[in-house]
């Protein structure tokens, strides 16, 4: 029984050396790399000056900006020709004989495509939806990333207190030890009330190398939402203090509208629907035909020398009309109606 006890104690000891040793690595090498303070204020400035995510969002936009640009210009216009090439043992031949008649061929014609029912002004309409759409979408992710810093910047103000906390109870810890051995070894206490101790020294040992683990994990999402490299720890400052404003309280009313003016999902969703709303007018747009318009200029080859002419074209809506796009339209607005009502009602509950 003694042998046991025995052995289960130098198992609790030799436990205690190796937590010890490990909390005591990670601490020293917390020690000698460099640390930056922040404070949120600092923290976010950085963030949203060097986060790739918002970069990246930001050309998103500016994307979206070039293509309402280009749903505004209109087409460019097709130049058509036909010159002789070899007449009478001649190449080009281009003259007039001697009764004043041309002599030789060439054929000119410029055809324009001009867009009917206000087709244009509907794909400049949708451009601009969607670049409303990418505007959300940024404000959308910088508040979900905003988020995620706020809270790995808390989290490891908090692990950094409790690990504050670990070292200043395994120091009185030590104290208690020493002096239960002392008194263990004079014969005024029992084995087993020292192995307590011991087996309590342990446990500590083991919260205080997980906490500095959960530590480095914060430090390393919290480094990456700063676009920050290398061995330099960021230390979060904990002298802030929040301060909450009283506010008169609002209606349910006027708080579901102050929702409905700045809660992204919602925003976004009524975007959606408007786009697909658009698309719809647009589909039924292109159901009308273009038309192009082509003047002419032949020289020589038609009833009268030097002929000048004006061709007009359209394609006959009979057998396509655009009838499955614009009926696939129609149901994407009724999806999209319903999603947003889905997204309305969740937010209504959510406010209330």
């Amino acid at each position: 029984m003694f042998n046991k006890m025995l052995a289960k104690s130098i198992y609790i000891l030799l436990g205690i050396c190796l937590l010890q040793n490990k909390t005591i690595q990670a601490q020293s090498t917390v020690n000698k790399i460099d640390t930056l303070s922040l404070d949120i204020k600092q923290a976010e400035k950085i963030f949203q000056e060097k986060n790739l995510s918002l970069l990246a969002k930001h050309y998103d936009i500016e994307v979206n900006k070039a293509l309402v640009l280009q749903a505004k210009l209109w087409d460019d216009p097709v130049l058509i020709t036909d010159q002789n090439l070899y007449a009478d043992n001649r190449f080009f031949e281009h003259g007039t004989r001697a009764d004043g008649t041309p002599e030789g061929q060439f054929y000119v014609q410029v055809q324009q495509l001009i867009k009917t029912a206000n087709k244009r002004g509907k794909q400049v309409k949708m451009a601009q939806t969607n670049t409303t759409i990418s505007e959300w979408q940024l404000k959308e992710l910088l508040l979900n990333l905003r988020y995620q810093l706020k809270t790995y910047f808390y989290t490891i103000v908090q692990l950094l207190n409790n690990q504050e906390m670990y070292n200043d109870e395994m120091q009185e810890l030590d104290k208690l030890l020493e002096g239960m051995s002392a008194q263990y070894k004079a014969g005024n206490i029992a084995k087993k009330d020292l192995m307590r101790i011991q087996a309590l020294q342990l446990s500590m040992q083991q919260d205080a190398t997980e906490n500095m683990k959960q530590i480095e994990d914060n430090e390393a999402e919290l480094k990456t939402l700063l676009q920050m490299t290398g061995a330099t720890f960021i230390k979060p400052m904990k002298n802030e203090v929040n301060v909450i404003s009283s506010k008169p309280e609002k209606t349910i009313t006027e708080l579901l509208g102050l929702a409905k003016e700045n809660n992204t999902t919602y925003q976004l969703e009524k975007l959606q629907l408007q786009y697909q709303q658009q698309n719809f007018s647009y589909q039924k747009a292109l159901a009308v035909p273009d038309i192009t318009v082509a003047p002419s200029f032949d020289q020589n080859s038609n009833y009268i020398p030097n002929y000048w002419g004006l061709g007009l074209s359209l394609p006959l809506p009979i057998l396509n009309g655009n009838r499955g796009n614009i009926k696939s339209a129609k149901w994407q607005v009724k999806q999209e109606e319903a999603q947003l009502q889905q997204v309305e009602q969740q937010m209504e509950n959510n406010v209330m």
